[in-house]
């Protein structure tokens, strides 16, 4: 079976890079999650950090959430929109959810943000 990943020219990785999309980047947010945002434009691709806070929960749990919105990003990488850099903040609302509802709502707060791309 093959392991799902975020491929890694699509992970934020460095602290740097957080720190330049909270402090220039835009926000967006519904009830399970946090969206920021920062424009690359000579990038057609973008890259994804994801951050779930100790007050969720202990490692399995924050892992699970970390897997969960990976794969889910893995699996709608078109409707993205290329030439940003994104930060997901997990709520506490998120840990109770199924997939499909954590889905729903990433689809939402990128929409929300309109950052999906177009058809």
């Amino acid at each position: 079976m093959e392991r799902t990943r975020v491929e890694k020219k699509n992970r934020l990785t460095k602290r740097e890079y957080f720190d330049k999309v909270y402090r220039g980047g835009k926000s967006m947010a519904n009830h399970q999650f946090v969206l920021y945002y920062y424009p690359r434009p000579q990038q057609e691709s973008f890259r994804l950090g994801i951050s779930v806070s100790k007050k969720l929960g202990n490692a399995v749990v924050r892992n699970r959430i970390r897997r969960v919105v990976k794969e889910i990003v893995r699996l709608n990488r078109p409707k993205f929109a290329g030439g940003y850099d994104f930060i997901l903040i997990a709520r506490k609302p998120v840990v109770g959810l199924t997939y499909q509802e954590v889905e729903k709502s990433i689809l939402h707060v990128f929409k929300r943000a309109s950052l999906l791309a177009r058809k």
